[in-house]
């Protein structure tokens, strides 16, 4: 294996669980369901799943003055009022 040397290559133990981890949610809500039946139905499904994710994490400029356990509510209420 050739090594990147411009890349920041981290051999720590457990160091790339936050990615592993990261599908757990998405696991989690397609388990009941089953599985989806058409391809469309996982491409929606993946994408409002990022889209909450990236909301939650604050990678977009919306509701940054609520706290923490408020804010996904207070940028849907926001996102609500844009649309």
């Amino acid at each position: 294996m050739k090594l990147v040397p411009s890349a920041l290559h981290t051999v720590e133990r457990y160091a790339n669980n936050p990615v592993e981890a990261d599908h757990g949610r998405l696991k989690a809500r397609l388990r009941p369901m089953r599985g989806l039946k058409r391809h469309r139905s996982a491409r929606i499904l993946a994408a409002g799943h990022a889209f909450v994710q990236n909301l939650r994490r604050g990678h977009y400029d919306i509701a940054t003055d609520t706290p923490g356990r408020y804010k996904l509510g207070a940028i849907f209420d926001e996102l609500a009022l844009v649309i």
